[in-house]
């Protein structure tokens, strides 16, 4: 089980696909001293999320380095090659994080992933309370062919919530964190893990049943309602009471939305995951909230958003919680640990991988 409570949000990497790649040569190996740790943008229970910058092509970086010691000691050493092997999937997708690098030490394990710093949305609907329908619809369009990519790779992504959507430089979505991912589910295919994050597990999930790819679109449900109305559809500060209302409370919807937008949430936020809008995500696309959405041009990002972060470059943090953007970045993060012995790294085997310019994948033996 893996559950996050709503209170302190887990950290999020940032992500953008603008990075400068570097080209490997077969023998190069990549180390935590080719980069220059700025800021921590992040925290997590295995560690910290760092902006970098790579000293030999300039390009930034949000790093997510993980402690191996707190992996194994709670048995997450799934999740974590999980999250790396959907990375290496080739998620060649405007909406989705990528991954330039993953490399690792005796001690310690580092995701090298494109970085924006439009900030998360859990951080924008906490300063702002909700979000105009339009909006809304927006962000809600961009996740959805996200997910449909996901799918169609036999992927549930199972984690779909504020803290995990981030917004690029000019306003488009970017879904990260995958360490909750489900791969090899086939059409028809169900999974049975309890996992996800309270607010916004579906049913099917709650009630022990197994459970498809509809998830997702639960998911997306959830997060639709909490922007349009300031909070996920069943919250309660209680999460048996939470729970209960997930599984029987009727779906409440207050005024202030167009019948549009009602349809839709009642057709995602449906507890008969075989009625539930999203299994056929044509249909999904052909609702009438998103009538006025070119879907070839969105994924092409040639849609304005509706909203631009005013950042002035790529050190520009404003959009980051100060919890983590004034701490001090660790002195040891950039040092190979070779010297202190003990590591496990038999527990993370063929962890590392460069990506490379006009090839899928290149990737290197640990050693």
């Amino acid at each position: 089980m893996q559950l996050c409570s709503r209170g302190r949000k887990a950290a999020s990497v940032t992500s953008n696909t603008n990075c400068p790649l570097i080209s490997p040569s077969a023998n190069s190996k990549v180390t935590p001293s080719d980069f220059d740790y700025l800021k921590v943008i992040g925290k997590g229970s295995f560690g910290k999320v760092l902006l970098a910058r790579h000293r030999e092509s300039g390009g930034y970086y949000a790093v997510k380095v993980l402690q191996k010691q707190n992996i194994v000691k709670r048995k997450e050493q799934r999740h974590v090659m999980v999250e790396r092997s959907v990375l290496l999937k080739g998620l060649q997708h405007p909406f989705l994080v990528g991954l330039h690098f993953s490399f690792q030490t005796p001690h310690t394990l580092y995701f090298v992933l494109d970085y924006v710093n439009g900030g998360e949305l859990f951080y924008h609907l906490q300063r702002e309370g909700l979000f105009p329908e339009p909006r809304a619809t927006f962000y809600a369009a961009e996740m959805a062919l996200a997910l449909g990519y996901l799918h169609s790779l036999r992927i549930v992504y199972r984690d779909l919530k504020p803290e995990n959507i981030l917004l690029d430089s000019e306003g488009h979505v970017m879904l990260t964190d995958f360490g909750l991912c489900k791969e090899g589910v086939s059409i028809g295919g169900t999974m049975q893990t309890f996992c996800g994050t309270p607010e916004y597990l579906a049913p099917e999930v709650l009630q022990g049943h197994p459970y498809s790819p509809a998830v997702d679109w639960w998911g997306l449900g959830c997060v639709l309602f909490e922007m349009l109305y300031g909070l996920p559809p069943f919250y309660s500060h209680s999460k048996a009471e939470m729970f209960e209302k997930i599984i029987n409370a009727p779906l409440r919807l207050r005024g202030g939305v167009s019948p549009a937008a009602r349809s839709l949430l009642e057709g995602l936020l449906e507890r008969d995951c075989s009625k539930r809008l999203g299994g056929n995500q044509d249909f999904l696309q052909s609702h009438p909230l998103f009538e006025s959405i070119s879907w070839d041009e969105l994924l092409a990002k040639k849609v304005t958003p509706p909203f631009v972060p005013k950042v002035t470059g790529p050190c520009d943090v404003r959009y980051i919680d100060p919890e983590f953007t004034l701490q001090t970045v660790p002195a040891s993060v950039g040092l190979t640990d070779r010297c202190q012995g003990g590591g496990v790294s038999e527990a993370f085997p063929g962890f590392s991988y460069i990506a490379t310019p006009g090839t899928k994948s290149f990737i290197y033996p640990d050693r």
